[in-house]
């Protein structure tokens, strides 16, 4: 028996209010007496009468009957959505279907938005030959830390209000996913400048020279700065397409693997005890994480077997 959590009365109960009733009880005093209203008892009564101690258990509350539109009116609520994009108070005028009966159709069917109805875009995935082939770079802005924040305790009417942001800026190779990060002050044109240079110079010590670098079109990588860095290098920079950030896919990736494994997997004391793990989470991440795209092995012996 399935009695839902507002029951009064169980099915001992509702034996006890029927026998009470047709035992000459007054049905007023015995819904008192059971907490449930005169209505009840005597639907109960009635349920006894027909069918016993039997029809007293719960009952489905599946309909009888189920109605189906017929194939028609179905398929004038297909062609209207799928061929001619209309909502679903324009397929009710046109068709004169209950609007009703309209938003469940389509719901039931999974068109109950227009992005839905486009086909699903092909995945280009693209793999470079060598390291240093291309490099992906971007940023993520990440609030400083006063206290404990809400991500961990969940409370929101405690947050430090003005204390501020920094950036995390990000490289990763696209051979061999070998990554690089640092948290700096701000995302202007020499603070990211400074920061390519940086992770230029330490993808060198590792034996990769960087040919390509990947960004978005953010006002610091159009800057005079990264320009100036890029050319006097020869490196060649390459833009991603505008409100298209999958074109810099394995960096906006990256990215999300540090909000989730790095910045917000611990309550963190103070913004620089955060920046002080990212050094030992890059570690892991290049030494010992395994990469799905790598066959679960690490970027760096990726790495190693292609020097």
């Amino acid at each position: 028996m399935n009695i839902h959590k507002n029951a009064r009365l169980t099915v001992a109960g509702r034996l006890a209010v029927a026998t009470a009733v047709l035992g000459g009880q007054d049905p007023a005093a015995v819904a008192r007496g059971a907490a449930c209203s005169v209505r009840t008892v005597w639907k109960w009564v009635a349920r006894f009468r027909t069918g016993g101690a039997a029809a007293l258990a719960d009952r489905s509350s599946r309909p009888h009957r189920l109605t189906q539109l017929p194939r028609p009116q179905r398929r004038a609520i297909l062609r209207g959505r799928t061929r001619r994009r209309w909502s679903s108070t324009r397929i009710a005028q046109e068709t004169g279907i209950p609007l009703s009966t309209v938003i469940h159709f389509l719901r039931r069917h999974g068109l109950q938005r227009l992005p839905r109805l486009e086909p699903p875009r092909a995945v280009r995935r693209y793999e470079m030959r060598a390291p240093g082939e291309l490099l992906h770079v971007d940023t993520k802005k990440l609030g400083r830390i006063g206290r404990v924040g809400h991500r961990i305790h969940g409370d929101r009417r405690t947050r430090v209000r003005g204390i501020g942001w920094e950036a995390v800026h990000v490289a990763v190779d696209a051979y061999s996913r070998v990554a690089y990060a640092e948290v700096l002050p701000d995302e202007r044109a020499a603070t990211t400048a400074a920061f390519l240079a940086r992770a230029i110079a330490w993808y060198a010590a590792l034996g990769v020279r960087v040919r390509a670098v990947l960004t978005d079109n953010g006002s610091c990588y159009r800057s005079h700065a990264v320009r100036t860095l890029l050319r006097c290098d020869g490196i060649t920079h390459k833009r991603t397409m505008p409100y298209t950030p999958r074109t810099n896919g394995k960096v906006e990736r990256l990215i999300q693997t540090l909000l989730r494994e790095w910045a917000y997997a611990r309550p963190y004391p103070s913004s620089r005890v955060r920046t002080e793990w990212l050094a030992r989470y890059l570690r892991t991440y290049n030494e010992a994480r395994g990469h799905s795209a790598l066959n679960y092995l690490p970027p760096m012996l990726h790495l190693a077997a292609a020097l």
